[in-house]
């Protein structure tokens, strides 16, 4: 019971508790960030225009975001990259929550204007455009300050997260080690989620009582100033682990400098990772997910809007969704370290893209065939219908979320450790910030395109086909978790004898 609960050596701790807080800290910031750019974008423009901020805006930055790391990494160690992406996001924070945030008013367009510019034409040779057509963009350029903020707290993720925090463990931290470590650090970064929720609660509580303030102003000042601290801390518990922990450890000089054993240039670097298969069914694992997920959250925040109009109601939602993903993440943690020692990877992979899919169909279905279902269950319930919708979207979102931090991630780092090193650093970085990129602009781009040709089109009425798109999605995310298993386990036995004869 002891090995199952805490499977962590004495030993061992000195290296765990910093990457767990690191970790936590990391995952605290990803998910309130994620709280407050929807709530500065759904709300104030419509859950439309997510679609076309990810696909026009958050898709360049993540190739640009790329081709910039692989260039750094060509000159600086990882741990010096890691301290330079840490201290930008410690002064953007600090920046946006007391000098460009209260000034949005300043900043921003006249809404009146956007408006108008909407309901304008512009007369050509031989027609007339109507710029209706372009009324997401409009809307999007009206508060472009909430665009620039969303970009980045996308980035958080892929960059703090799945770039640099998961390269500097899969550097430290053997295969063997990985099946104890990897599901542990995520129950211990799912504490972070759960942190996240409540902590949002908090501050919109405390803030949206003081009548003399403008609480939602204070209530993003405060987050942000908390975000920032954290970004500082894992700055330092970074440094710490490689002074006082990797240094007392042997054969760690690499780990330990950062460096990579042969540097290549930018473009054989991308090259390399575009020739590898395993790599590209990696990059279609992350890309199933990405898909699938936001083919989901599009509808469900367009229900949300309906019910929460304003920028902290939303935020306090999902604070509430956060601290159930961190309970439910911890559970999925649990098991996710049981199944990696009794039975295998498979079968902790295949558990997420099931979840997904399950989940998933039944949100839909209700979306789709709402009017039937509404008209059932009013001859026998007095429930809102919206509120229905949206609690069935939140258990799918809650779901799948905390499966994916419990089950998805810590696999899917296990299937890097045994591969190259150049595969292990600048192929990760390609798959997992353009890979999740991509694949959110792969639904982005979708809805974005529908939205454009029919400016008059709702989530609603495009979810049948979105239905579709999700199902052909899940199925071959499914079949790839089965020749990714393949390929792992044939990488898993060379990287074991290789190791032996050393």
């Amino acid at each position: 019971m002891l090995s199952f609960l805490w499977p962590i050596k004495k030993g061992e701790l000195k290296k765990f508790i910093p990457m767990a807080l690191m970790l936590l800290l990391t995952i605290f910031n990803y998910n309130t960030l994620k709280a407050m750019k929807d709530s500065f974008i759904v709300p104030n423009i419509g859950a439309e225009a997510v679609s076309f901020v990810k696909f026009y805006f958050v898709v360049p930055a993540a190739i640009l975001l790329v081709l910039f790391y692989i260039k750094l990494a060509n000159l600086f160690s990882l741990n010096q990259i890691y301290i330079l992406f840490g201290l930008f996001y410690f002064s953007y924070f600090l920046l946006f929550a007391f000098l460009l945030y209260p000034n949005q008013d300043l900043l921003h367009p006249d809404p009146n204007a956007v408006t108008a510019l909407i309901n304008s034409s512009i007369d050509l040779k031989f027609f007339s455009l109507h710029l209706s057509y372009f009324k997401w963009f409009l809307l999007v350029y009206g508060k472009w300050l909430y665009i620039i903020f969303y970009v980045l707290a996308e980035l958080w993720g892929s960059s703090m997260i799945f770039l640099l925090f998961w390269q500097f463990s899969n550097q430290i931290v053997p295969t063997d080690q990985a099946k104890r470590f990897y599901p542990m650090l995520n129950l211990m970064g799912s504490l972070g989620t759960f942190f996240s929720g409540g902590v949002i609660k908090f501050i919109v509580d405390i803030k949206g009582s003081n009548a003399a303030s403008n609480s939602t102003t204070t209530s993003v000042q405060a987050l942000l100033l908390i975000l920032a601290s954290f970004a500082l801390l894992i700055l330092l518990l970074l440094l710490y682990t490689n002074k006082k922990v990797l240094f007392q450890e042997r054969c760690k000089k690499e780990v330990r400098t950062g460096e990579i054993k042969k540097k290549l240039p930018l473009m054989d670097s991308i090259r390399v990772i575009f020739a590898s298969k395993y790599l590209g069914y990696i990059v279609v694992l992350v890309l199933s997910y990405g898909i699938a997920i936001n083919l989901l959250e599009g509808p469900w925040k367009a229900k949300l809007r309906e019910l929460y109009t304003e920028t902290n109601n939303y935020i306090y939602f999902m604070g509430n969704i956060n601290q159930w993903n961190g309970i439910l993440a911890v559970f999925f943690s649990l098991v996710g370290v049981t199944i990696l020692k009794k039975y295998s990877w498979f079968a902790a992979a295949i558990i997420t893209p099931i979840m997904i899919f399950t989940t998933g169909i039944a949100f839909f279905s209700f979306v789709v065939f709402d009017n039937m279902i509404y008209v059932l269950m009013s001859s026998f319930f007095f429930i809102d219908p919206l509120f229905i919708a949206i609690m069935l979207g939140a258990t799918q979102n809650i779901l799948s979320k905390s499966s994916k931090y419990g089950l998805f991630d810590p696999t899917k780092e296990m299937t890097y450790i045994p591969i190259e090193e150049e595969l292990k650093s600048k192929g990760k970085a390609a798959v997992d910030v353009l890979g999740a990129r991509f694949a959110k602009s792969g639904a982005a781009f979708i809805q974005s395109s529908i939205f454009i040709i029919f400016p008059t089109a709702t989530y609603s009425s495009i979810s049948p086909f979105l239905m579709v798109i999700f199902t052909i999605i899940a199925l071959i995310w499914i079949i790839d978790v089965n020749l990714l298993n393949k390929e792992y386990l044939q990488y898993l036995k060379k990287f074991k004898e290789k190791t032996n004869r050393a």
